[in-house]
């Protein structure tokens, strides 16, 4: 069964969107993405937190807005943070570098 990774940082436009491309054919994972920003393209919701196996944020303050905002809905679910901040473009290659880096090794074994 795969395992559903979300990744959250503020617009939903540059680095949880890179993440979601990235992680897309990894084995074993299903990835999708989502911004806590009032304009985010896709806002986090209740349901995709429900999705979601393993949440990971880009920066603290995503962490701590994510259990202000939506506590009821994280029933305790681990939330990674990253610590990736906002200096990167949609799939620079450093920012996938990176996710490679940090993400795998939360991720199953082939």
């Amino acid at each position: 069964m795969a395992r559903h990774l979300l990744f959250i940082c503020t617009q939903n436009r540059l680095r949880s969107p890179t993440a979601e491309q990235v992680f897309a054919t990894w084995p074993g994972v299903e990835s999708q993405s989502a911004g806590l920003g009032n304009d985010a393209t896709t806002p986090v919701a209740p349901e995709l937190l429900q999705w979601a196996d393993l949440i990971f944020v880009m920066e603290k303050a995503h962490r701590n807005k994510l259990a202000t905002k939506f506590r009821a809905h994280l029933g305790g679910k681990r939330v990674i943070c990253l610590d990736i901040p906002d200096d990167y473009g949609y799939m620079d290659p450093l920012l996938v570098q990176l996710l490679k880096q940090k993400v795998s090794r939360f991720l199953p074994r082939m």
